[in-house]
C-alpha cells in the first residue's frame, strides 16, 4: 500500500506515470529495450526528447524566441551558470527571500559585484520582500520564486524593465501558469513537480545566449547546449522520459490552469485548518504563503518530534521540517492527491485533541 509522501524533494510522482513507466521498463513502445538502455542518439530516443520539449512548451506557453534546455547538475549548478552566461558588466541584483536565493547570491559574488536589494533573513524568511527599484547597470535581477524551506512564494513578478529577470522556479514550476515572457531566464530542478532527481530545465530567451564568459565550463554554456539540442553530451535520458510522462499527465488533467485550481483547493484545506488550530501554527506570513510547501510548528520542539513520529507511523512520511528550521513541512506538490491532504488534516485534528496544551 502506498503511503502519503510529503517530501520536499525528491517528491512523489503521479501514480499513473509510475505505472506507465513500470509497464514500459523492459520494452519501450516495441523497441525491445528500456529507455534506460537506449542510445540518446537513436531515432527512438530523439522522438522522446522532442515530444517532451513540445509538451513542456505547450504547458507553459513558451514563446518561440526562448530555448528549452534539458540539463544536469541540479538548480545549484545554475547558481554558477547564471552569472557566467549573463554577467557582461560584472554586476547583478539579487532578492534574498530564502536559503537558496542566498546561496545563489553568494555563488554569483565569485564572478562580479552582487547587490542584495532586499532580504527577509532577519525575520527568518517568513515573507518575500517587495522590490520595485533596481540597479540601472545590473546585468540581471535574480529571484527564487518559491522558498521550499520556509513555505513562502512570490505573489508578484518584479518589474525590472529592460533588465533580464532570472527566476529559480524549482519548487513552483508546473504548479500553475507562468507568463514566461516576464522572464529572461527560468530554471528549475525537476525533482519537485516534474520528474525524479537528475534533470534541470532551463528556459532562456535567445537574445541572452552567446555571452558566456571565456572561463565558462563548456557544460555551463547555455549557447553550446542550445546549439546541440541539450545533447552536447549524454543527457539525463531516463529522467527526461519520465518528465515527458508527467507533462502528458498534466495535459490530460486540463493543463496548468486546472492544476492551479487543484493546488489551491489542497492548500486551502490545510491552511484553513492551521488558521483555526490552537496547537499548530503556520510560520509564513499569510500574504506570501506557498501553495507547494506548507510549514508549521506547535511551539514545542518535543511535541513537534512526537507529531512527526506518529505521523510517519500512520503513513504520513517526510513531514519533518528542514534541518535548519525544524518544525513541520507538508510539501503538497502536484502529485499529492487531494485525499492525502484531507487525510493529513484529519490526523492533525486527532493529534491536537489528544495533545491539548
Amino acid at each position: 500500500m502506498r503511503i502519503y509522501n510529503f517530501s520536499a524533494g525528491p517528491s512523489m510522482l503521479p501514480l499513473p506515470v509510475l505505472e506507465q513507466a513500470a509497464r514500459e521498463m523492459t520494452d519501450y513502445n516495441g523497441s525491445g529495450m528500456s529507455v534506460m538502455e537506449m542510445s540518446h542518439r537513436s531515432p527512438v530516443y530523439e522522438a522522446i526528447i522532442n515530444q517532451t520539449e513540445s509538451d513542456f512548451r505547450t504547458l507553459l506557453g513558451v514563446p518561440e524566441n526562448y530555448k528549452v534546455l534539458f540539463l544536469q547538475g541540479g538548480a545549484t549548478t545554475q547558481f554558477s551558470a547564471v552569472p557566467l552566461n549573463l554577467m557582461k558588466t560584472g554586476k547583478a541584483d539579487y532578492i534574498v527571500s530564502g536559503s537558496f536565493s542566498g546561496k545563489a547570491a553568494k555563488e554569483a559574488e565569485k564572478y562580479g559585484q552582487v547587490t542584495v536589494l532586499a532580504s527577509s533573513k532577519a525575520d527568518n524568511f517568513t515573507y518575500v520582500p517587495y522590490v520595485d527599484k533596481f540597479s540601472p547597470d545590473a546585468d540581471y535581477v535574480h529571484i527564487c520564486y518559491n522558498n521550499t524551506i520556509y513555505g513562502t512564494t512570490f505573489h508578484y513578478v518584479p518589474e525590472t524593465g529592460d533588465i533580464p529577470l532570472v527566476a529559480d522556479m524549482s519548487s513552483y514550476i508546473m504548479s500553475q501558469p507562468v507568463n514566461v515572457s516576464d522572464f529572461g531566464v527560468i530554471y528549475a530542478g525537476a525533482q519537485k513537480n516534474m520528474a525524479p532527481a537528475g534533470l534541470t530545465v532551463v528556459i532562456v530567451r535567445e537574445d541572452l545566449l552567446g555571452f558566456a564568459r571565456p572561463e565558462t565550463p563548456v557544460m555551463l554554456d547555455w549557447k553550446i547546449q542550445a546549439d546541440n539540442g541539450s545533447m552536447y553530451n549524454t543527457p539525463p535520458a531516463y529522467t527526461i522520459y519520465v518528465a515527458g510522462l508527467v507533462y502528458k499527465w498534466l495535459l490530460g488533467l486540463g493543463g496548468l490552469e486546472e492544476m492551479k485550481k487543484i493546488n489551491e483547493r489542497k492548500a486551502k484545506v490545510l491552511y484553513d485548518y492551521l488558521d483555526q488550530s490552537k496547537l499548530f501554527k503556520p510560520t509564513a506570513k499569510k500574504e506570501n504563503r506557498s501553495l507547494m510547501n506548507v510549514c508549521f510548528v506547535t511551539g514545542d520542539p518535543d511535541l513537534d518530534k512526537k507529531f512527526c513520529s506518529e505521523a510517519a507511523a500512520n503513513g504520513f512520511v517526510n513531514i519533518k521540517g528542514h534541518r535548519s528550521v525544524g518544525g513541520m513541512r507538508a510539501s503538497i506538490y502536484n502529485a499529492m492527491p487531494e485525499e492525502g491532504v484531507k487525510a493529513l488534516v484529519e490526523f492533525m485534528d486527532k493529534f491536537e485533541r489528544n495533545n491539548k496544551q
